[in-house]
């Protein structure tokens, strides 16, 4: 058993950032970050999920 939020993060891939953003958007996830281009050449996003953790969804390219 873990307590809330403990797992601290996980990170996802997909090829469809914006479209992935816009459905969890929509459904009410927690936005922590919206898509954004990093200065290390990623292009990601960022929500909180039930139990408090950070899920990072990457851009494939």
């Amino acid at each position: 058993m873990m307590a809330k939020g403990s797992y601290a993060r996980i990170t996802l891939a997909t090829a469809d950032l914006d479209g992935v953003f816009a459905r969890l958007q929509a459904s009410g996830a927690d936005v922590v970050q919206e898509p954004i281009e990093q200065p290390y050449g990623v292009r990601d996003c960022a929500f909180r999920d039930p139990a408090g953790n950070l899920v990072r969804i990457n851009e494939l390219r």
